[in-house]
């Protein structure tokens, strides 16, 4: 994959299994979204929609990912961008470049991982702050024996 070129997209709520060739399938309702590698190798590659993984942006026209698309753990190792419905080749990156890539990845989600870990702690009786809880929050109310007081 040398030049840019274009791509469909779909929006559908479970990925066929057979993934039609160059095109990106996006499940909103499991927030991903799924290709079989642009380069032509055929390895599927799944993309997460989440705060510490992949943005998608839709226009009504096209959908773009960001960032890009780094498949280093294939053989293939490609990597590109998905802007506008077109694949845009990105070019090799080094094994250094490569594992920064990742641990600055791994620095970005610790925080974010962290505070959800923390909001879904439940209270116990002896909780002394009796901090909402993400099941108070959800239900509006201390779950059935749940609440702080026992």
């Amino acid at each position: 994959m040398k030049t840019p070129r274009a791509i469909a997209f779909e929006f559908v709520d479970v990925v066929p299994s057979a993934r039609e060739e160059g095109k990106l399938y996006v499940s909103i309702k499991y927030r991903t979204a799924i290709h079989s590698c642009f380069c032509g190798c055929g390895m599927k590659v799944v993309t997460p929609i989440r705060p510490t993984g992949w943005r998608l942006a839709y226009d009504g026209d096209t959908v773009s990912l960001h960032p890009s698309v780094g498949n280093w753990s294939f053989a293939c190792q490609s990597h590109y961008w998905i802007t506008n419905n077109q694949v845009i080749p990105a070019g090799p990156m080094s094994q250094e470049e490569i594992e920064s890539g990742r641990r600055r990845d791994r620095a970005a989600k610790a925080p974010y991982l962290g505070e959800t870990l923390s909001v879904l702690k439940i209270a116990s009786p002896d909780d002394t702050n009796k901090r909402r809880t993400f099941l108070e929050w959800l239900f509006g109310r201390w779950p059935r024996g749940l609440s702080p007081s026992g």
